[in-house]
């Protein structure tokens, strides 16, 4: 008996990526969502598991609880191209809408956590853990084709993953719209891997030349009045903003769960601060679901807040790396 139009549908995840990047962290915090989380299930039975209950005695009219399965090169029979294969399948059932999670984290601390942990990576038995790590990415690498959420574990604290998720999938069983995370980052420690889109507000004047501004960030008043009295501040918000409105809606439009809004500067302190704060705030006139995080504002720097509400923040680290 297969799901009928108007029955819910099951929401499954496939939490897949790189050995040591974090997923059993990641279905450890879907659990905490709600979620049923599975791990190394075997790719042939997949569409069994995923199923939605097709019993007469099944409620049709609740929604099936949504599902998270890990899956990855540990799992037996696994093959990228079985994967995607068997993910083709799923997202042709009936009843079943299906997203793939691939988390990530950067070579230097896969290396790190092994190293810290004693653990073998599984395609380094007797090679070093780099060699391992290397061989794993090219094998995987096909799966990037058919992801929707990425995730960088770089940097992360167990904290920081829960709080990425609860943002993207807290509300996997309702309607509640595209989540948009937003965060300035420095432009010397690296682009956001995990970014849809980057913009660069080096141009802007820079309070770091001013002795009063530099030990305060784009939090501070002072900062924001110096970088909104730059001549230049006016026309490229106003740019920005009719440009982004149409690509988020169409974003949304076109079924996408999770989008990534990065805003660099040379120190990832006082420009890109400012702009990410006042981009998160235009956002949330719009869309409900808006998080904001500076990735390299130093957590001890002066900085005064004002009263006003502001998008759920997160100084420091936040999920990208």
């Amino acid at each position: 008996m297969t799901s009928s139009p108007l029955s819910p549908s099951r929401h499954v995840v496939l939490v897949t990526g790189m050995s040591g990047a974090g997923k059993t962290t990641v279905l450890k915090a879907f659990e905490d969502l709600g979620f049923e989380a599975l791990d190394n299930v075997p790719l042939s039975l997949l569409p069994n598991i995923v199923a939605p209950p097709s019993d007469v005695f099944s409620d049709t009219t609740q929604a099936p609880r949504p599902i998270a399965v890990g899956v990855d090169i540990r799992t037996r029979d696994f093959a990228a191209d079985t994967f995607i294969r068997q993910w083709r399948v799923l997202c042709a059932q009936p009843g079943v809408q299906v997203k793939v999670l691939f988390v990530n984290c950067g070579d230097e601390e896969l290396v790190r956590r092994y190293t810290e942990t004693r653990h073998r990576h599984p395609l380094a038995i007797d090679l070093p853990v780099l060699d391992g790590i290397r061989l794993e990415r090219g094998l995987i690498s096909p799966l990037l084709d058919i992801t929707d959420i990425h995730l960088d574990t770089t940097g992360d604290t167990p904290y920081d993953v829960k709080s990425f998720l609860d943002h993207a999938f807290g509300d996997e069983h309702t309607d509640a719209g595209m989540a948009i995370f937003v965060t300035s980052f420095s432009f010397r420690k690296g682009l956001p891997r995990d970014a849809d889109l980057v913009f660069d507000v080096r141009f802007l004047r820079n309070p770091h030349y001013d002795p009063h501004l530099k030990p305060l960030t784009g939090l501070d008043p002072g900062v924001q009045a110096y970088i909104e009295d730059d001549t230049e501040f006016a026309g490229f918000f106003a740019n920005l903003s009719a440009l982004l409105e149409p690509m988020v809606t169409r974003f949304e439009t076109e079924g996408k769960s999770y989008l990534t809004i990065a805003v660099g500067c040379t120190g990832g302190k006082h420009r890109s601060v400012f702009v990410a704060e006042k981009l998160a705030a235009w956002l949330g006139t719009h869309h409900n679901r808006i998080r904001l995080a500076h990735r390299d504002m130093p957590t001890d720097a002066q900085a005064h807040v004002g009263p006003e509400q502001k998008p759920e923040q997160q100084q420091g680290n936040g999920k990208t790396s």
